[in-house]
């Protein structure tokens, strides 16, 4: 079998290690980047915690001892199933299976103007771009006169509070606190402001009440202004347009509010459900079709104890590519006719980190909720194991060591030519 995988990510990334050196396949991995970036640790890379190369894995290295697996760095642009053909950029691929494990991108809801002007976080390269663009702020700020530039060049404003923008507003407030008055002590840093925004009325949505209320708890007595039941509806650079009509004066907005899946070219709209998710039954097969996959991110599944299909985490994605690695072994072996297993998503439970000694923790086996420091332990051990390679675990577990007893990060590098390239273009990264 022919099996071409799109995207290198907790689901790709997972079904291709699960198939390696496996008899009766021939794979493909293709991925626009030549390495797997662990998303969970993006935040701590654009407040400088951590360095890119931390968290991103060669995935040529991953394969290096798979006798049936080739790895292509490209770009989908399109895929066509009644030929059995993926193009990309670097050539044609024709395949008997394929898996679309493609993840998600940034929502801006259809606002050209955010969508130019607010940072996302969806990439280590965007990562780094905010990281950047964070720490030039200050430097800007020490060459202005003008108190209300200086006090928009101060401001940060973190649209979403999902996991990723409460753990970003902790990072930048431990920042605050701890770092930044060391580096630029000609600022007055009383003046700078961190705002959370969310549209819904409560942090960590998708958490407990437990979780929400104490990370809000948490991230007001950092200093961080938590805004609930806020829409933003317009940024044009320097103010940020609320729904309600209020304003607030800032030069660096970060997007962490939306996302919806990347779903390739040549896929029947039809069978784009919400979240721009492409339907699959509980087998993660394309609806209509025999030898058509997409599992994770982009996939849209509906099971009785989530109707509204499972959340965009990389549980979801890496179980749902250990079922669909059972079943093409079992249709190599057994043919089309075999009994499938179906995907039961087993939710092993939830968390976030909100700053220095501050977590929480929702396990639903037991049914426990953690907060604070306990949690956080829990939370940096958990993560520590999910990075990939044993020299990426030993450096980040140095870094968070070295920055816990110094109070300090080592990793705040501005590349000049880099963020003046990216400013010039107007890009948020590179594809």
């Amino acid at each position: 079998m022919r099996l071409v995988i799109i995207g290198g990510g907790f689901g790709g990334l997972r079904l291709a290690r699960n198939m390696r050196n496996k008899p009766g396949f021939e794979i493909t991995l293709i991925d626009r980047f030549n390495y797997h970036q662990f998303q969970p640790l993006f935040y701590q890379v654009a407040t400088a915690g951590l360095d890119a190369s931390n968290i991103s894995f060669p995935l040529r290295k991953v394969f290096q001892k798979a006798r049936n697996i080739r790895f292509r760095m490209a770009t989908v642009e399109q895929v066509d199933h009644s030929a059995k053909k993926v193009f990309t950029d670097a050539g044609v691929f024709d395949y008997d299976a394929l898996v679309m494990a493609t993840g998600c991108g940034n929502n801006f809801f259809g606002n050209d103007e955010l969508a130019t002007h607010a940072l996302p976080m969806k990439s280590t390269v965007e990562a780094l771009q905010l990281r950047h663009r964070l720490l030039h702020n200050f430097e800007d700020a020490l060459a202005v006169t003008d108190e209300a530039v200086r006090r928009r060049l101060m401001t940060i404003v973190v649209v979403g509070g999902g996991p990723t923008g409460v753990e970003l507003s902790g990072a930048i407030a431990d920042m605050k606190r701890y770092v930044l008055p060391k580096d630029y002590p000609e600022l007055d840093f009383s003046q700078m402001t961190i705002y959370l925004l969310e549209g819904a009325g409560k942090t960590l949505g998708t958490m407990s009440n437990y979780a929400s209320d104490h990370s809000r708890k948490y991230l007001e007595k950092m200093g961080v202004t938590v805004l609930t039941d806020t829409l933003v509806k317009n940024y044009d650079g320097q103010t940020v347009v609320l729904q309600h009509g209020d304003t607030i004066s800032s030069n660096l907005v970060i997007w962490a509010a939306g996302i919806k899946g990347n779903v390739p070219e040549g896929i029947d709209p039809a069978l784009i459900a919400r979240g721009n998710r492409i339907r699959v039954d509980r087998r993660n097969r394309v609806q209509g079709y025999q030898d058509l996959y997409a599992i994770g991110d982009v996939a849209f599944m509906e099971e009785p104890a989530w109707p509204n299909g499972h959340p965009q985490v990389a549980p979801v994605a890496m179980q749902q590519a250990d079922v669909l690695t059972k079943n093409l072994r079992i249709m190599e072996m057994k043919g089309g006719t075999a009994q499938l297993e179906e995907f039961v998503y087993n939710d092993k439970g939830s968390m976030a980190t909100v700053g220095r000694n501050l977590a929480v923790v929702d396990m639903p086996r037991p049914k426990l909720h953690l907060g604070g420091f306990l949690a956080w332990l829990i939370w940096m051990g958990l993560h520590l194991m999910l990075i990939l390679g044993v020299k990426n675990r030993f450096f980040v577990f140095c870094n968070w060591l070295y920055n816990y007893v110094t109070y300090d990060q080592n990793l705040r590098l501005i590349f000049r030519e880099f963020y003046r390239e990216n400013q010039d273009t107007g890009k948020k990264g590179v594809n």
